[in-house]
């Protein structure tokens, strides 16, 4: 019973297609749009809620295609009105785009992220603040609950979140959200972060310094919002 209330679920939420004008390539990419379901002792936990519907203009942009939150959801045996906790990693529009389904549930948020969001021109404002909308804004790490930890991640935005979750006799798992867009480029951000740390000669990549945070805790397993691979640690 004990390892039931510990676990993660990841939910496909759709994708979109990003031009070859921001890939830098020949061809555009299809990514992904995925959410964590998060089981506690202390209750459900949605980390990310998917693609918002966006200005005809973002529409033909990025030409997503949804899987409605509430369908993935019950394909986890769990309903909209079962989820205690929201957490975004931030405040663009493919992963805030369910949160006005979650009136009067806590969402948590960095406030540098929020502040952002509420200046306009950086997501779709009706996702932000929507009638029941009640944010708990963030400054900096914190713990949510009992073994799940926020850390800021900032790079993809300056209020980039992600969420540590410890796993009974499994050992931590980081949901990193677009922290980095892959889990090839956080390897290759965990190497260079090795190889100065053991004094090799620069010119060496650089990495984002919440790394030095991260490997405190040392992950076992690292997920993403846009990419299906799962970094893990040689052994």
């Amino acid at each position: 019973m004990g390892a039931e209330l510990h676990v993660i679920r990841r939910l496909d939420l759709g994708y979109f297609v990003r031009p070859a004008t921001e890939v830098g390539g020949p061809e555009p990419r299809v990514e992904p749009v995925l959410a964590y379901l998060v089981r506690r002792p202390e209750g459900l936990l949605l980390f990310d809620t998917g693609i918002g519907g966006g200005e005809p203009e973002t529409e033909a942009h990025y030409r997503p295609v949804r899987r409605p939150l509430p369908e993935a959801l019950a394909a986890a045996g769990v309903a909209v009105a079962d989820i205690d906790l929201v957490v975004n990693c931030h405040l663009h529009f493919d992963h805030c785009g369910g949160n006005p389904l979650f009136a009067g549930t806590p969402v948590l948020v960095q406030a540098e992220e929020l502040a952002t969001a509420r200046r306009g021109g950086y997501t779709i404002d009706a996702l932000v603040d929507f009638p029941g909308a009640e944010y708990r804004e963030l400054d900096g790490e914190a713990e949510v609950w009992p073994g799940v930890r926020v850390l800021p991640t900032p790079g993809h935005t300056g209020g980039h979140q992600s969420l540590l979750v410890d796993r009974p006799g499994g050992g931590p798992v980081l949901l990193a959200g677009q922290a980095y867009d892959f889990a090839s480029e956080y390897g290759q951000a965990v190497l260079a972060r090795r190889a100065v740390r053991e004094g090799v000669a620069p010119p060496l990549p650089g990495y984002r310094t919440w790394l030095d945070r991260v490997a405190e805790h040392g992950p076992h397993r690292v997920l993403f919002a846009h990419d299906n691979a799962v970094w893990e640690p040689a052994e």
